[in-house]
């Protein structure tokens, strides 16, 4: 146990089952950091699992989940553009407890995908789509494609599903009018 990460086990609605979760990693062997706020698990300084909490649930992330066999299909995809990471959420002690020697089996394979070295195949910037709002600014300003180009992958993804969130037109473009300056500056979304 990391002391630093004490805290996190100690405070909110989950913490019986965020104590459970923390005892079968720990009994995998894993060391635990602590990172983005949260207890996060490793394997030769390669991240395993993270604990975090949401209002509805509490969960165990696997961060090369997609490559897991999932055999039991308790892994969760967060959201649509979540290419590697996979959760198993949980609401209360005894789904937890009926999990336990599934959570290690998960745990072991994953450390096993660390140790092959195995990556996601992630997509590629050029892969998503570009919104027709922010084509048309980067055909009619040769510095912002250079601007945009010059970006970081994930900051330019970042962009692209911000300024196609909106189903209305008008919305995208009021979107992209707004980041032209962040983007000519050359600092992403959240920057």
């Amino acid at each position: 146990m990391n002391p630093k990460a004490d805290f996190y086990f100690n405070k909110g609605k989950w913490q019986e089952e965020l104590r459970q979760l923390r005892k079968i990693v720990l009994d995998c062997g894993l060391t635990e950091e602590l990172k983005w706020g949260c207890p996060c698990y490793t394997f030769d300084d390669r991240n395993i699992v993270l604990i975090h909490v949401f209002k509805e649930y509490c969960a165990l992330l696997f961060f090369k989940g997609a490559l897991l066999q999932d055999a039991e299909r308790i892994l969760i995809r967060q959201t649509q553009n979540v290419q590697s990471g996979r959760q198993v959420r949980f609401t209360n002690v005894q789904e937890i407890t009926k999990l336990r020697s599934t959570l290690r089996v998960y745990i072991y394979e994953a450390i096993e995908v660390e140790k092959a070295g195995l990556k996601v195949p992630l997509k590629k910037t050029a892969d998503y789509m570009v919104p027709e709002e922010f084509q048309q600014q980067l055909d009619k300003h040769p510095g912002l494609k250079k601007a945009f180009e010059a970006l970081t992958p994930g900051r330019q993804r970042g962009y692209l599903f911000y300024f196609a969130q909106p189903k209305q037109s008008a919305t995208r473009a009021s979107r992209v009018e707004k980041c032209l300056p962040k983007i000519l500056g050359g600092k992403g979304l959240n920057d």
